[in-house]
């Protein structure tokens, strides 16, 4: 692995980064206001492509409360709180298992900000409402697919499920959070660390049946963005409960992203940055799954008590950074492109927003960024 960047060198590609952020997200919100968008086709917002699912709708607000925390810009809050308002009645959503990613990065943003108890319980209702995707025979919560599919994607959102028992006192909500995590580790986390997409189970006994893929190239293959998922989402579930085996768990995935990527200067896409399925010839770049992985990687670095591993970890997500604010993937020197970060992909076998930027992308990316800075500032005083 490359040296970490120095602190010198990166702190100003990332205000810049930060700075542009706020320049497309501005440019987005006035030429399409209220609009939610996925993903761009040719660097463009506004399509008619397909949207597979409803749950990018709290990434945009997401990015409006950080620009706000960072800058203390008031416009910010107020397009942050109206876009929040927007998603108030997704909290009883049952269609998506996607309500982590739609209220945690608003209204939970929203109500550290205030501490309004009215915040949280919108915060804790969508936590229930995501509680009711669970399926005992099999204890996992279910996808959005059908009843007998689990996806690694729901590790980002059992985070709220989490969060609502521990609010409202809920011990049986609180056993369905954990016992959706040693499932979907159980089942669909490999012994190397790798991950597969989707795990499917027998709904008349239970019985896990198989690994299987919408997104990546096979059921047995390692696709980047649910490595993401996993290193990210197993290390939130051990913040919110200290249960050491989501720890290990996380620590496994983001050690199997760091040892199948390469982070050297030869690398095929760039320090840091992976294909979009590792197992794939000619697959893709993926930097939504490195925006993801840098966010993710900081938290662990953070939260690990060893400290070779917490370094290696900073390490991985400072490359990482320095690469997606650099002029390949950073879309400051694209003409016309709406987006911040260029060279995601959505849906690689669907067509669907394949080596374009993603809202996802964007909030980690800017998220990633926000944290990075924070830390050098700490690291200056």
């Amino acid at each position: 692995m490359k040296q970490e960047p120095s602190l010198t060198s990166l702190r100003p590609k990332l205000e810049h980064a930060f700075a542009f952020a706020q320049t497309q997200v501005e440019a987005l919100i006035t030429r399409y206001p209220d609009y939610f968008p996925l993903y761009t086709e040719g660097g463009k917002w506004k399509h008619a492509g397909e949207a597979w699912t409803n749950w990018c709708e709290g990434f945009l607000g997401g990015m409006m409360w950080l620009f706000h925390q960072r800058t203390g810009n008031e416009i910010w809050r107020k397009w942050a709180e109206h876009y929040s308002l927007l998603l108030e009645h997704r909290q009883f959503d049952r269609n998506v298992h996607d309500l982590g990613f739609v209220f945690w990065s608003t209204w939970k943003r929203w109500y550290d900000l205030t501490g309004d108890p009215a915040l949280n319980a919108v915060i804790i209702q969508a936590g229930k409402t995501m509680g009711m995707r669970f399926k005992e025979k099999g204890q996992y919560l279910r996808s959005f697919v059908s009843d007998d599919s689990l996806f690694i994607d729901i590790m980002m959102n059992v985070g709220i499920v989490f969060y609502a028992a521990q609010q409202s006192g809920d011990a049986d909500l609180l056993r369905k959070a954990h016992a959706h995590c040693l499932t979907t580790r159980r089942t669909i986390v490999r012994g190397d660390g790798s991950t597969s997409h989707e795990g499917l189970f027998d709904l008349d006994t239970g019985e896990f049946l198989r690994q299987s893929t919408h997104q990546g190239w096979r059921g047995d293959s390692a696709w980047a963005r649910g490595q993401a998922w996993a290193l990210y989402g197993f290390g939130t579930a051990y913040s919110l409960t200290g249960e050491r085996k989501y720890l290990q768990t996380a620590q496994m995935c983001a050690d199997f992203y760091i040892e199948n990527t390469s982070f050297d200067d030869d690398a095929p896409f760039e320090p840091g940055v992976p294909p979009n399925d590792w197992d794939e010839a000619g697959s893709q770049a993926e930097s939504s799954a490195a925006a993801i992985t840098a966010s993710g990687l900081l938290n662990l670095a953070q939260i690990v008590q060893d400290p070779i591993h917490a370094a290696r970890y900073r390490q991985a997500a400072l490359i990482i950074l320095d690469t997606l604010t650099g002029p390949e993937y950073l879309a400051d020197a694209t003409p016309g492109w709406e987006g911040i970060l260029r060279h995601g992909s959505y849906h690689q076998r669907k067509g669907l927003g394949v080596d374009e930027s993603v809202m996802w992308g964007e909030h980690f990316f800017v998220e990633a960024v926000y944290k990075a800075m924070a830390l050098i500032e700490k690291e200056s005083r």
